[in-house]
């Protein structure tokens, strides 16, 4: 099973940026599909952007021409670069692996995830 430290998170203005990291240990990173998902009180967790091992990238709609993410498969770790914040990207935001890419938009079927990082977007 993979684990994965999440770190970027903090407070910003709307409009600022921020730039999330995901490191992942326990997998040939490389042949996997990583997703970055967000979490609000009493919501389920969101998938807002996706790579494919072959850099293929998708968005949730609430996230499409703001977010970024990308992957540097030397240093095992996938980013989120988050831009023109937003108050209702304020959640918690996780990041997951799997083989399959379409399996990423199934969340509850995951058991492990990390710690995750906090961002907080507020005048």
């Amino acid at each position: 099973q993979v684990q994965v430290v999440e770190s970027g998170g903090g407070l910003v203005h709307p409009g600022g940026s921020l730039r999330l990291s995901c490191t992942v240990s326990g997998s040939d990173f490389s042949i996997y599909a990583m997703g970055w998902y967000r979490q609000t009180p009493g919501k389920k967790r969101e998938l807002v952007a996706a790579i494919s091992s072959g850099g293929n990238t998708n968005y949730a709609d609430s996230v499409n021409d703001r977010f970024t993410i990308s992957r540097d498969n030397a240093k095992n770790t996938v980013y989120l670069q988050m831009n023109n914040l937003k108050p209702e990207d304020t959640a918690v935001y996780y990041c997951n692996a799997d083989e399959q890419l379409w399996r990423l938009i199934m969340p509850d079927e995951y058991d492990y995830w990390g710690q995750g990082t906090q961002v907080t977007v507020s005048s």
